[in-house]
């Protein structure tokens, strides 16, 4: 499998996934949630978006040259995308409050991603 693979199969069904759960929560949510659940539906779906495209520019890159730092870019963001994004969905569907203490890694493991895409971009900036 090409090095590339992974992360653009990974953008492209985060991608999906957010049309989907997005039309959803406009649609069979709306009326069913109250306000504050639509929000948190929403700022989820714009997450799990702007990671479908991060892990899409991973994919790109991956194209030129893999490096640790993409590998673990992609990894990161993947964690990212199901425990940030999923414990908002769950949690704008009822979930225990519980539920919510995911979200904080989840939002860690994604600002490991973005540091991660920093150093592959620094390393690949540097004079060789």
């Amino acid at each position: 499998m090409k090095s590339s693979t992974f992360p653009m199969l990974a953008a492209a069904l985060a991608g999906a996934t957010a049309v989907a759960l997005g039309a959803f929560g406009a649609h069979a949510l709306l009326g069913v949630l109250d306000e504050r659940a639509l929000v948190t539906w929403h700022t989820a779906v714009d997450y799990q978006f702007w990671h479908a495209l991060a892990l899409l520019a991973v994919g790109v890159l991956a194209c030129f040259r893999i490096t640790t730092a993409l590998r673990v870019a992609t990894l990161a963001f993947v964690v990212g995308i199901v425990l940030f994004c999923g414990s908002l969905y769950a949690l704008a569907l009822g979930a225990p409050r519980w539920i919510g203490a995911v979200t904080p890694l989840g939002g860690i493991a994604l600002i490991i991603g973005w540091l991660a895409l920093a150093v592959h971009a620094g390393r690949d900036a540097a004079p060789q």
